[in-house]
């Protein structure tokens, strides 16, 4: 069970790094338009704090994949906890605020890599 959590784990974090690089450098482009329905002039003008949410994106990615190459597995344990617990939580604040999408591409996967990391 260890190995499929620390998969989705790395899932999440391969995710995090997607919207990093989807904020920050393709917020105005048609990939990022299309992604997040914007209108090009909506994206320009949002553009600088798009690349801050990258950013934290950018974060949580790291603090995943820390997780996940701590070597001291109990430390490895909490590190990933947290991380997931943060991702979960942006997700859900997400949802609530601007998209019930981002309940299903953010926090769900982070959810069911967090049961099964606590899953004996």
């Amino acid at each position: 069970m260890n190995a499929i959590a620390n998969a989705l784990v790395a899932l999440v974090a391969a995710l995090h790094l997607y919207f990093l690089v989807l904020e920050m450098f393709l917020w105005t482009k048609p990939l990022g338009l299309k992604t997040f329905r914007n209108s090009i002039e909506k994206a320009t003008a949002s553009a600088v704090l798009a690349a801050n949410q990258g950013l934290y994106n950018g974060f949580l990615a790291a603090g995943l994949a820390w997780g996940l190459v701590q070597g001291v597995p109990a430390f490895a344990f909490r590190i990933k906890t947290f991380f997931l617990l943060c991702v979960i939580v942006a997700g859900i604040y997400g949802a609530v605020t601007v998209s019930r999408r981002i309940l299903y591409v953010q926090a769900a996967p982070a959810a069911v890599a967090l049961i099964l990391l606590w899953l004996p």
